[in-house]
């Protein structure tokens, strides 16, 4: 006798496809954070067809591709970002690809200047100062961690190594050995992914001075690791810094 009511209250159970619909909304908010990511992918393929080139020799490919990395990488972060780049952290981090563009085409850029070096230094010096500003000030998760004290050994080494040849731009270089280790230092303090990042990026401007100032460096063997270890540097600082600002981008929405 009393399972009737019991039945009575089977109907209701039958309504449960009705919830179904408010677990599409909840798939389609998750389907930008899943897709929001392809930018890098085609960072990752310019960043290829470059290397490949050096690697082949390609002359007519290599700046045209060298000059498509940052624009590619501004792309990357600008649709990952979403509305986060509108933050004074996008910001600082799009101004650091903007002004690294401007040291890769330093030549095609400043076209009346006699020797691009400077420039180049110039523009990614200032690059760097922009990463650490982002580091320290925006995306701090940590303390800096002490094996980073390496850095400083690295740039006591570089400069001991290289002083006898750096000529006139011995304090240029000096200072750019500070900021690029500084941004190396600073990008550990942010994740694993940044800390890797700043260490690639390091290396990178660690092989392309010994190539530009060390007598008997071969560019033909160089050239392809500098830039292999340079866009690795760039894209993990770049993806890595998005990674850390898209958990306050979700709290947002």
């Amino acid at each position: 006798m009393d399972r009737g009511p019991r039945r009575a209250l089977s109907p209701p159970a039958r309504r449960s496809p009705v919830a179904a619909p408010s677990s599409t909304p909840a798939s389609v908010d998750r389907a930008p954070a899943r897709t929001r990511w392809w930018g890098f992918g085609v960072y990752a393929a310019v960043s290829a067809a470059h290397v490949l080139a050096l690697i082949a020799r390609a002359d007519s490919f290599v700046y045209p591709t060298k000059l498509l990395l940052m624009p590619a990488l501004a792309l990357a972060a600008l649709v990952a970002l979403g509305t986060a780049a509108n933050s004074r952290a996008g910001a600082l981090l799009l101004l650091a690809t903007a002004l690294s563009w401007l040291g890769d085409g330093a030549g095609f850029f400043f076209p009346f200047l006699a020797d691009e070096l400077p420039a180049m230094l110039l523009c990614f010096g200032l690059a760097h100062l922009a990463y650490i500003v982002l580091f320290q000030r925006d995306l701090a998760r940590r303390p800096i961690p002490r094996w980073t004290l390496a850095y400083s050994v690295w740039w006591v080494g570089m400069i001991v190594l290289l002083w006898p040849h750096l000529g006139a731009l011995a304090i240029a270089v000096a200072a750019y050995g500070l900021v690029l280790g500084g941004t190396a230092a600073s990008a550990a303090r942010g994740s694993r992914i940044t800390a890797t990042g700043g260490a690639f990026f390091l290396a990178s401007d660690t092989l392309l001075a010994l190539l530009l100032f060390l007598p008997g460096m071969s560019a033909a063997l160089t050239g392809p690791w500098v830039m292999l270890t340079y866009t690795i540097g760039q894209g993990l600082l770049v993806l890595g810094a998005v990674r850390l600002l898209a958990p306050a981008q979700e709290r947002n929405r």
